[in-house]
C-alpha cells in the first residue's frame, strides 16, 4: 500500500511541475493523462499484493486477468478522453504515455522486489 500513495504523491507532483512549464492551458491535457495510468497502477498493485500475501500462487491468472481488463479500460479511457471529453490529442497523448511507462515501469521493479522475498 505505500508504493501506490507513492505513485500517487509522485504522479501529482510532476503533473504540478509539467503544468508549471507547460503552462495552465495545458492542465486538462496534462492531469488526464496522468489519471488514468495512475488509477490502473495503483489498482493492480494493490490487487497484486494482496493476492501475493495470501496465496502466491494464483498471482499469475489474477495478473492474466488484470492484463486483459487494462487492454479494454485504456482503450475506453484514450477513447473518451479524445471523443467525449474534446481533450487536445498530443499533449494528452504525451502525457498518458509518460505516465504509462513510468508507472508501470515502478510497479515492475515493485514486483520484482516482491517475488524477490
Amino acid at each position: 500500500m505505500r508504493l501506490a500513495a507513492w505513485m500517487a504523491a509522485a504522479s501529482v507532483l510532476s503533473a504540478a511541475l509539467a503544468v508549471g512549464v507547460a503552462g495552465t492551458r495545458y492542465a486538462p491535457e496534462i492531469v488526464l493523462g496522468m489519471v488514468g495510468p495512475l488509477a490502473e497502477t495503483v489498482a493492480t498493485w494493490t490487487l497484486a499484493e494482496t493476492v501475493y500475501r495470501r496465496r502466491p500462487e494464483r498471482l499469475t491468472p489474477v495478473m492474466i486477468a488484470a492484463f486483459a481488463g487494462k487492454l479494454v479500460f485504456f482503450g475506453a479511457y484514450v477513447a473518451v478522453m479524445v471523443t467525449a471529453l474534446d481533450v487536445r490529442p498530443a499533449p494528452f497523448m504525451a502525457s498518458f504515455t509518460t505516465y504509462f511507462v513510468a508507472l508501470h515501469f515502478a510497479e515492475a521493479l515493485a514486483l520484482k522486489r516482491l517475488f524477490a522475498r
